[in-house]
Order: C-alpha cells, then structure tokens, then sequence
C-alpha cells in the first residue's frame, strides 16, 4: 500500500476497467464498458494523482509484489446535505477497486484502512461513499468495516437504465455510527 504515483496511471486505469467489466456488465451499459477510452482514463487518473483539485484528493495503490492490483481515491466530499451540523469535516471515497483476480486477499480491507487512517490525520471526522444499490458484495464488505447507508440516495443518469446509489458512511472518531435513525 502506497500513495499512487504518476506512472501508476495506465495500471489504475486498467484496474478500474477490468473490474468495472467483472462487476457492473449489468449495472452500466454496454456502451460505456465496452467503449472504454484507455488513454483518456489514463490521462484523468495520471492528473488526479499529479495534480489533485485539493491537498485533501488523494489516491492510493495497492500492490502485489510490484504490480498495482487495486486502488482508491478519496477526497473531500461535494455534498453534504442531510449531515448533522455535528457530522465534522467529511471526506469522500470516490472510488476502492481491487481487480477481481487479486480479490479475497486482504487489498481492499487495507485500503479502505488506509483511507481511513489519512482522513483521520488530516482532521477528517466522517467518510462516505456512494454504491449501486445492486452492488451487495461492496455493501457487505463496507458493513464488515462498520459502515451503514444512511438513508441518502441519488440517481444517476448512465445513458442506459438509470442507476441508483446509496450513500454509505462510517465514523472516524471512534463513535459508533449513526444510522440515521437515532440508532447506532
């Protein structure tokens, strides 16, 4: 596990694109998996990790051996509606992908404790992240880490079916998480 560096960019992308065929070919459409612009992921992945929009964008690695096998970027969250004002500074888990092969090892368990350990340093006191509601085996990863929805969703237009997502989140400070419901 390590911060991404800039000639990660072709194996993030490629991650992203191998496991995005493995695990959303009935979410997104066709179009958008099977169209997939390797080098303008590359391109969008080499300028977030050279040239993050702030200090709190961050993206990690992690490896296998020498070889990028998942990754995860994180970074201050765009929406805060239906936070407590007690919530604290939130960041946003934009994206964790292990590539399928390399599953079931431990990769995003760290990474996801990375993220967490990062945010925590730099004052953050919530994260969140946003799932397809069809997507049970990131759920039930995300609530074997102590994360719960919090009764946020949105949907996205992906060109085909439209796409609903459930805001997830934890806590940092060590409290029990908060469902939303007054019941941790």
């Amino acid at each position: 596990m390590r911060p991404a560096r800039p000639d990660d960019a072709p194996e993030i992308a490629r991650v992203q694109a191998v496991t995005w065929r493995a695990a959303y070919r009935s979410l997104l459409p066709e179009e958008v998996l099977d169209g997939w612009d390797d080098a303008a992921a590359t391109r969008a992945w080499r300028a977030a990790v050279e040239t993050p929009p702030t200090p709190g964008h961050r993206v990690l690695v992690a490896l296998e051996g020498a070889d990028v096998v998942g990754f995860a970027a994180y970074g201050p969250a765009e929406v805060t509606e239906g936070l407590p004002s007690s919530a604290g500074p939130t960041a946003e888990v934009s994206t964790l992908l292990v590539e399928p092969r390399w599953g079931r090892r431990g990769h995003g368990s760290r990474l996801l404790a990375a993220v967490a350990d990062l945010a925590r340093q730099d004052g953050v006191a919530r994260l969140e992240t946003w799932l397809p509601e069809a997507d049970d085996v990131s759920a039930r990863f995300l609530e074997s880490a102590g994360w719960v929805p919090d009764g946020w969703a949105r949907v996205l237009d992906t060109g085909g079916a439209p796409l609903r997502e459930l805001r997830w989140h934890t806590l940092l400070a060590g409290d029990p998480v908060d469902d939303g419901e007054g019941r941790s």
